[in-house]
């Protein structure tokens, strides 16, 4: 997969001039990751952070035994592991789900980029403003909706997943348990208006 996708997801917030672009071409690194590939171990500290082109990553920690899902990202996503930014061992693990095209962003790269390309700082500052209010709308829905609610924001917003997904990842990341969303979407395909 070439970079296009990078450009196309950085036009998004600013449009760059061709020799920009070129630069980012230069200056990024894309690789192929197949399923199953582990990006980061929960206890290891992040030496990356990621962007899908192509493909699904799952986030979780395991605690007791038990692994809890928190973040599942697919193209056009962006993440940046906590780990990465405070170089402290990491609380979650990342694994590649389906067969992976990512962009890779290091602090060196991402350094030699805003020399390039000044106004990438720019983008930066609004794709992290953007993430965080993102993360605060998914945070609050988690606090104020109840499981049915969040399942049938999740077939608004994000329906792919339904179908991309393992069930029982996708109860984790509701909050509930696989039966408990089994009960959903039985309640849903039966009375699809419900709420």
């Amino acid at each position: 997969m070439s970079h296009e996708g990078i450009i196309e997801y950085l036009n998004q917030y600013i449009t760059l001039n061709e020799e920009e672009k070129e630069t980012v071409r230069k200056n990024s690194v894309v690789k192929e990751f197949p399923k199953g590939t582990m990006l980061l171990r929960q206890g290891e500290v992040a030496q990356e952070s990621f962007m899908v082109l192509k493909g699904l990553i799952r986030v979780y920690h395991t605690r007791d035994g038990n692994e809890k899902t928190t973040d599942i990202f697919t193209e056009y996503h962006p993440f940046t592991p906590a780990s990465y930014v405070t170089k402290t061992p990491s609380e979650v693990s990342i694994v590649c789900e389906e067969d992976c095209v990512l962009f890779l962003e290091s602090m060196e790269k991402t350094q030699e980029l805003f020399n390039s390309v000044p106004r990438l700082v720019e983008i930066g500052h609004l794709i992290s403003s953007d993430l965080m209010a993102k993360q605060q709308v998914q945070y609050m829905d988690f606090k104020n909706l109840s499981p049915l609610e969040r399942y049938q924001k999740l077939l608004e917003t994000r329906p792919e997943l339904v179908h991309r997904v393992k069930q029982y990842h996708l109860a984790s990341y509701l909050g509930v348990k696989p039966e408990t969303l089994s009960r959903i979407r039985k309640k849903i395909s039966i009375h699809p208006g419900i709420s």
